[in-house]
């Protein structure tokens, strides 16, 4: 799951993002409410936490901006003041919940579990490309009658790869999504892993799905219909019957 947090106390933004990264979140983080407004816009993420009082821009400001281009995203608002009409000022500008400061992480953790689930519910678990079949839920993958066991990093570098099925996607991208190091763009850690995936999908395979395409990414490529048989019927000769 990809989060945005954007907190302006910093302990407390540490100390969340810290606990979220343990909880296997992948979290982008902002201080501000333009720069969280600036990062809703980059890329898709399953979640947003925002603070009600960010320097710049208020959150509940942020969360309209969000509604107001169309993007359905779960937002979770956070505040210290408990009164009522803040409550429903952020509610009102289009935010999933509410949590009060101070709050217990546990319940921080179930609440994004339930707002991400109920999106998810909304989305179609399954995605397929070709002949191989991505089960989001259950974290399995197939193709054709053959079962393909892929680790956890594996099956995050397939997934992305198939939620952008035909696209190329760049190194930069998977780091992001897939390791969240940004530092790390070129490792050939990214080659490794591509290596193994396109084996364990491809090899014995008639038609490959998996391309490395070199300097600029990798592509999970649809493989083209195939071409309708076409069936002719034997022509018959016209016979012409000879007056007597």
């Amino acid at each position: 799951m990809r989060l945005l947090f954007a907190e302006d106390d910093r302990p407390l933004r540490t100390s969340i993002v810290r606990g979220l990264r343990e909880a296997a979140y992948d979290v982008e983080q902002a201080a501000t409410g333009p720069n969280a407004l600036a990062l809703s816009e980059s890329g898709p993420y399953d979640a947003v936490i925002l603070d009600v009082l960010l320097p710049g821009m208020s959150g509940v400001d942020v969360c309209r901006a969000i509604r107001t281009r169309g993007d359905r995203v779960p937002i979770l608002m956070l505040t210290a003041l408990d009164a009522v009409e803040h409550r429903i000022a952020g509610l009102d500008a289009g935010a999933d919940d509410y949590l009060t400061k101070p709050f217990d992480f546990g319940e921080l953790l179930a609440r994004l579990r339930a707002l991400t689930r109920r999106s998810t519910d909304m989305l179609t678990p399954t995605i397929v490309v070709g002949d191989l079949v991505i089960d989001s839920e259950r974290h399995t993958v197939r193709r054709g009658t053959r079962d393909i066991t892929l680790t956890a990093t594996e099956f995050a570098f397939l997934f992305f790869l198939a939620k952008s099925a035909g696209r190329v996607v760049s190194r930069a991208d998977l780091m992001d999504h897939v390791w969240e190091d940004h530092r790390n763009t070129y490792s050939n850690i990214i080659d490794v892993y591509a290596s193994r995936i396109r084996r364990k999908i491809d090899e014995g395979e008639a038609v490959p799905l998996f391309t490395t395409l070199r300097g600029t990414g990798f592509v999970l490529q649809q493989p083209p219909p195939a071409a309708a048989t076409v069936t002719t019927r034997p022509t018959r000769r016209r016979t012409t019957r000879r007056a007597d």
